[in-house]
């Protein structure tokens, strides 16, 4: 693992930092429905938080000059946007961030779950960032949708945004979240789902699942990212 870390650090230091438009705008929508409970939440919120501190994610989200939000979403009528933009123009700025996203309060606990709705959400937050190149909604959840709009019907307007929908299955409590998820939820031509077999598993799925998201904004990295175990 060091070995590819270093490999990764050294293709990065080929290009100089320097003042430039930003490159990717990241939603991460983090699932707080019912079916989470108290531990499960804490897991899910300091789990991102860590992979956001990790060495080569964050390096690739300062390269990219990343504008980053965090929405928490339940059931119909219940998302909210937790975090509005934040610009990681620098490592302080994402360990700020990280700060706030591992102290951030729930909003909901018993509720049902509306992916379809956190995804309108999302989409309307792009409109405030028009000059970044990718959109990029990263939607995590342990269960199917089963309240207010499905999110297939997002499609139309996911496209019309440009936006690109990666998700993360947790597995707990619903074997075939994956194929679902796969079907029924990611959008794009590079989407994807990765998968965590239960909440434990979930920090280091959300860590893949960034390094995976920030290679594809460089040429010649995807291989060595997604290598890292």
């Amino acid at each position: 693992m060091r070995i590819l870390q270093l490999m990764v650090f050294m293709l990065f230091a080929q290009v100089p930092i320097q003042a430039r438009a930003c490159d990717l705008a990241l939603v991460l929508a983090v699932d707080v429905s019912g079916s989470v409970d108290v531990e499960e939440y804490r897991t899910q919120m300091e789990g991102l938080a860590a992979a956001l501190q990790d060495g080569v994610v964050a390096e690739a989200l300062v390269r990219a000059q990343a504008r980053i939000a965090l929405i928490q979403w339940s059931g119909s009528g219940r998302q909210e946007v937790t975090i509005s933009w934040r610009h990681a123009s620098d490592f302080r700025s994402l360990d700020l961030l990280a700060a706030d996203i591992a102290a951030a309060p729930r909003p909901w606990r018993n509720y049902a779950t509306g992916i379809g709705e956190a995804l309108q959400l999302a989409i309307e937050q792009f409109q405030t960032v028009p000059g970044c190149r990718r959109r990029v909604i990263d939607v995590s959840g342990d269960g199917l949708s089963n309240e207010g709009v499905e999110p297939a019907a997002v499609r139309d307007a996911l496209g019309a945004a440009g936006v690109t929908v990666n998700a993360l299955a947790i597995e707990e409590s619903e074997p075939d979240l994956t194929a679902y998820f796969f079907e029924q939820v990611i959008f794009g031509a590079d989407a994807f789902v990765q998968t965590a077999a239960g909440f434990e598993d979930y920090p280091q799925a959300i860590r893949k699942k960034l390094l995976r998201e920030v290679a594809q904004q460089n040429a010649g990295l995807g291989s060595f990212l997604t290598a890292i175990p």
